[in-house]
C-alpha cells in the first residue's frame, strides 16, 4: 500500500475538506505567531478572557436557576452560577493568580489535546501527513510536562508562549495534512 490517503469514509472527508484544513492551519499559525511576540501581553489577554466568561455564564446560570425557582435543580444551578461569579471575579481582582491557576489548567489541556493529536496521527497512519499530527502531539504533550514541572514560576509569560506555540505547532500540522490531502487529490 502506499504512502497516500486509502479509501475510507475518513480519508475521503479529509481529501474533499483540504482547503478548509489549510485555512484553519493559516489562522492558527497566524495567531501563534502573535502569542509567542508578546507573550506576556497574551498571558494577560487569556486570563482576562477566562474571567469574563466565568462571570457571564456565572449570571447565565443564576438567571436559569432563578427560572427554575422551587424545582429540584434551583440550588444546584444557584451554586454553580454563585461559584462562576465568583471564580471570575476573583481572576478579573487578582490576574496573576488567576494565571497561576489558568497556566495548571492549561498544562492538563495540553497533555489530553495531545492524546487526541496522536489518536487522530495513527487513524491517518498511514497517508501521507500523519506524522506531522504525531510531531503536534508529542509537542503538546512536552509543553504539557514543561507547564507542569516549572509551575508556579512560568506562570507570568509561560501562558502566553505556550499558547502560542500550541496555536502554531497545531497550524503547521494543519497545514501540512492540507497539503498531503490536496496531494492525494492530483495524484488519484
Amino acid at each position: 500500500m502506499s504512502a497516500s490517503f486509502i479509501d475510507t469514509l475518513f480519508h475521503t472527508q479529509v481529501r474533499k475538506e483540504a482547503n478548509h484544513l489549510m485555512w484553519l492551519g493559516v489562522a492558527l499559525v497566524a495567531i501563534g505567531l502573535i502569542a509567542l511576540m508578546f507573550p506576556v501581553v497574551s498571558s494577560l489577554v487569556a486570563t482576562l478572557y477566562v474571567g469574563w466568561a466565568l462571570v457571564f455564564s456565572g449570571v447565565a446560570t443564576l438567571y436559569g436557576a432563578f427560572a427554575m425557582r422551587g424545582a429540584s435543580p434551583f440550588f444546584g444551578g444557584l451554586l454553580l452560577g454563585l461559584l462562576s461569579v465568583g471564580a471570575g471575579v476573583f481572576i478579573l481582582a487578582r490576574p496573576i493568580g488567576g494565571e497561576l491557576a489558568i497556566t495548571l489548567c492549561l498544562g492538563g489541556l495540553f497533555m489530553i489535546q495531545g492524546a487526541f493529536e496522536a489518536a487522530f496521527a495513527f487513524e491517518m497512519r498511514p497517508a501521507q501527513g500523519w506524522t506531522w499530527m504525531l510531531t503536534s502531539a508529542l509537542a503538546s504533550i512536552l509543553l504539557s510536562l514543561v507547564i507542569l514541572s516549572g509551575w508556579p514560576g512560568v506562570s507570568l509569560v509561560a501562558l502566553g508562549a505556550v499558547i502560542g506555540v500550541n496555536f502554531l505547532s497545531s497550524g503547521l500540522a494543519f497545514l501540512m495534512v492540507a497539503a498531503a490531502a490536496k496531494r492525494s487529490v492530483k495524484a488519484g
